[in-house]
């Protein structure tokens, strides 16, 4: 626990979690990446899976959106980045926030899997008389895996240590 006591107590990183304006900016920067964020990944998972967005190319979705998933992306996880690390001892014990790392490790492997196989080419699943299985099956890993990412970090706030035990301990 001495290297997340020490994380947190980086002179900016204390800064923002004892400030009553800067840490509920970032934290609400952060929530409203994620719902951006998401709305973005589940506009172009609907179309990959031939639900949603019907009359738009796959290439045109995948590609209009492209740079502002990655601007959402980028504030996301640089807000999240902060948020964890202003409180890392709170954060190091709970069990939801090492699932939810877990998964976004999981969302980075989605990432290197199928990008070079859907994302990279969809003029090519346009031209495909269906939309491929691997374009499918890429939308429904992303939906799961990005889901799962918000229900943890949802359920990171709500979680705490039994009272008779020390939360030092669990982390052990």
């Amino acid at each position: 626990m001495t290297i997340f006591h020490d994380i947190q107590s980086i002179g900016f990183l204390s800064d923002l979690r004892e400030s009553a304006l800067v840490y509920p900016v970032v934290m609400t920067t952060h929530l409203a990446c994620i719902a951006v964020f998401g709305g973005l990944i589940l506009m172009t998972d609907l179309r990959l899976l031939g639900l949603a967005l019907k009359s738009v190319s796959i290439a045109d979705v995948v590609n209009g959106l492209r740079v502002w998933k990655r601007i959402g992306f980028v504030l996301m996880v640089t807000m999240g980045l902060l948020l964890g690390t202003s409180e890392a001892e709170k954060y190091a014990p709970n069990p939801f926030f090492w699932w939810k790392m877990a998964l976004l490790a999981c969302v980075g492997v989605h990432a290197l899997i199928f990008r070079p196989l859907v994302y990279n080419h969809p003029e090519e699943l346009d031209r495909s008389p269906v939309i491929p299985t691997r374009a499918k099956v890429a939308a429904v890993l992303s939906l799961v895996l990005w889901m799962s990412v918000v229900t943890m970090g949802r359920l990171i706030g709500y979680w705490e240590p039994k009272s008779n035990e020390n939360p030092v301990a669990q982390v052990q």
